[in-house]
């Protein structure tokens, strides 16, 4: 299996593919038209990303098979475009929250403490001791979560470790889940935002999040208190925030930006990072060794899997719902021509085929096989199915 790695890739990684029987090529710097190029070039089955972006023209230039995302978002890959294309797209979920949660709280308690300001006046010369030592600590202060995936749920106990009490808001919690982590569940982000003093997001970017807090939550959160964002900068509108950090005393601490490079070095500079009582990292959430070793052999096994057995973990792109109206269940002797004959009928009556499968009986010498179709099969579909000679039983039900 031909995989190209277009992106920096831990060493163990590049490693353990071509131990897996993988002709790997490495193209880490390969962006944009040069990417294509690549694809193009190298014809790969896989291809494995990180921040790199990966549009249609990508998807098209060769003959990909599966699209690897070395992390958890997949924001970066044109997934409509894959699936039109039937090229797979998988992902690492939960390989890096522990090292995103880590840069979290690592902004928080650099916001509180303004250590990078400390640092830069101790830089230039200047001793204000008067000035940084007027903190106001975190034990007894609330965090608010807005998110509580994995990395959300790995920002829990780290709270509770500084002694912060925990207010969250994510679709998916729920009372039962809440009371287990020892938090409060709250209906909606604003009430996050009226009853923390420490706001930190750890949404994934789709649809329903892309803007999702805006001038009303930051209106709603409380003056002098503090923002930190790692999931996506898409999921805030970064204008409303750069107000309320100039109108209400917000602190901000953002590792992630809307339109930020894709690649690891070039000219970037939001004018938000200007505001004073703002920090900013490079998007570097993930990117700790322990993180991308864990990211690296998740990834590793996708196409371990994906080669050994044709199947995709952590798929992304298939369909959770097809426009299949009936299965067709045919019970049959394990011969050939069984399949064909019955997709044969079905074709001829114009039916469409959304999804089946074929599972053998212990010996051998009978099988069962489910096909999902669209349409309903008439009497002489079913007749002719049945006909053949080693079919048993054929049975349709109604989704």
């Amino acid at each position: 299996m031909r995989v190209l790695v277009a992106d920096s890739f831990d060493s163990s990684g590049l490693d353990a593919l071509a131990k897996a029987g993988c002709t790997v090529t490495y193209r880490p710097q390969a962006k944009d038209q040069a990417l294509v190029n690549e694809v193009a070039a190298a014809a790969p089955d896989v291809l494995i990303v990180r921040s790199t972006k990966v549009p249609e023209a990508v998807l098209a230039a060769g003959p990909l098979k599966l699209v690897v995302r070395a992390g958890a978002g997949y924001n970066t890959i044109d997934v409509a475009a894959a699936s039109r294309l039937g090229i797979y797209v998988s992902n690492c979920p939960g390989k890096n929250s522990i090292a995103v949660a880590e840069l979290a709280f690592a902004l928080i308690a650099a916001l509180d403490r303004r250590i990078a300001d400390n640092v830069a006046d101790l830089r230039a010369g200047v001793w204000n001791k008067g000035e940084y030592g007027k903190a106001r600590g975190l034990f007894g202060r609330t965090l608010g979560l807005i998110g509580l995936g994995g990395i959300g749920s790995a920002m829990v106990p780290r709270a509770q470790a500084f002694g912060m009490p925990v207010v969250a808001w994510s679709r998916s919690l729920t009372d039962e889940r809440a009371a287990a982590l020892g938090i409060t569940r709250l209906g909606s982000p604003t009430e996050v935002a009226e009853q923390a003093d420490v706001v930190s997001v750890h949404l994934a970017l789709n649809g329903e999040t892309r803007g999702l807090l805006g001038a009303d939550f930051f209106a709603a959160m409380r003056d002098g208190a503090f923002f930190v964002n790692t999931s996506r900068g898409e999921v805030i509108d970064q204008p409303a925030l750069a107000a309320a950090v100039r109108d209400k005393g917000l602190r901000a601490g953002l590792d992630v930006f809307a339109d930020e490079p894709s690649g690891g070095q070039a000219e970037f500079h939001p004018a938000i990072v200007d505001l004073p009582g703002v920090y900013g990292t490079h998007h570097i959430g993930a990117s700790t060794d322990q993180a991308q070793q864990a990211i690296a052999d998740e990834a590793v096994r996708i196409v371990r899997v994906f080669a050994e057995t044709g199947t995709v973990p952590n798929v992304v792109n298939l369909a959770r719902h097809t426009p299949a109206t009936c299965t067709v269940v045919i019970r049959h002797l394990d011969r050939p021509g069984v399949l064909a004959a019955t997709l044969d009928a079905i074709s001829l009556a114009g039916l469409n085929v959304q999804e089946m499968e074929n599972v053998v009986f212990e010996g051998g010498e009978a099988a069962v096989a489910r096909i999902n179709v669209e349409g309903s099969p008439q009497a002489a579909v079913v007749e002719a199915i049945r006909v053949h000679d080693n079919v048993l039983d054929v049975q349709v039900i109604g989704l």
